[in-house]
């Protein structure tokens, strides 16, 4: 098995789209198709602050992480959050999550971030293994409030 860690290509798009959907499917969500193209259009643009590692096994796309950075009234440096993260069900317990995680983590550390952190839902518990093998949970409580109804 040949694994590879890389950035998105433009050439992607075939093979990100059907995990981008898996990753929303899992989540139970539906985003309009042009969310979906602005997603990848502002993933393949060099100066928006969106970005994306796959990991590729044997020429094809198995999973995906996507990230970006983030200034804070609490650091001097910034702070890398991790937004999705997702391996193909007939991937999974083979380590790539791990090695998307930690490509992110390597790529915070070189840019000077003080934190790498990310979401999940509580009942994710089969992600939680993984997670909590790196930190244990914040405790943190995340509220959301909706400021456009037709936006999200």
């Amino acid at each position: 098995m040949n694994t590879t860690i890389r950035d998105l290509k433009s050439d992607d798009k075939a093979q990100w789209l059907p995990l981008w959907n898996g990753y929303l499917t899992f989540y139970k969500t539906e985003l309009s198709d042009q969310q979906t193209e602005l997603t990848w259009n502002r993933l393949i643009d060099p100066d928006f602050n969106l970005f994306c590692k796959v990991v590729e096994v044997d020429g094809k796309l198995q999973g995906l992480t996507h990230f970006s950075f983030q200034n804070s009234t609490w650091a001097t440096k910034n702070y890398c959050y991790l937004e999705d993260l997702f391996v193909t069900p007939e991937s999974r317990s083979q380590g790539l999550g791990r090695k998307l995680i930690d490509a992110v983590k390597d790529i915070a550390i070189k840019g000077g971030s003080s934190r790498l952190y990310w979401n999940t839902d509580r009942t994710n518990e089969t992600a939680r293994k993984l997670y909590d093998t790196y930190t244990p949970e914040s405790g943190k409580v995340q509220y959301r409030v909706l400021l456009n109804p037709d936006a999200d």
